[in-house]
């Protein structure tokens, strides 16, 4: 299973983004898609999923600036960031979650925020 994740940048503090990724998993077989975030010297953490049933799941540190949504047909899933800060400066990660439980990961996209 491959993930192709892109969209990252740089961008003004209170600018947007739109992170994209595809992935060549079987539609059928995922179980989750999401995104995740690395900072420097930190740990990993969740930012947003969403299920195969358009459930969403947001970090408390994200909610009501990024949206979470996907595209079935083209086996998609994409993070738009609004009112971008400082502090979500990170790599930003794309994860599938197979039925199975077998997770996949993308490259990561940088997203840097400027002051």
């Amino acid at each position: 299973v491959q993930l192709q994740a892109s969209g990252g940048g740089l961008v003004q503090a209170g600018g947007s983004l739109r992170l994209s990724c595809a992935t060549s998993a079987n539609r059928l077989s995922i179980n989750r898609m999401g995104w995740y975030r690395q900072a420097p010297g930190k740990q990993r953490e969740l930012v947003a999923t969403i299920t195969s049933g358009g459930i969403t799941n947001y970090a408390d540190s994200v909610k009501g600036r990024f949206t979470i949504s996907r595209d079935n047909a083209k086996i998609a899933v994409y993070l738009q960031m609004n009112s971008l800060k400082p502090e979500d400066i990170a790599v930003y990660y794309c994860n599938v979650r197979l039925r199975s439980g077998i997770h996949y990961w993308g490259q990561g996209t940088q997203v840097t925020v400027s002051s």
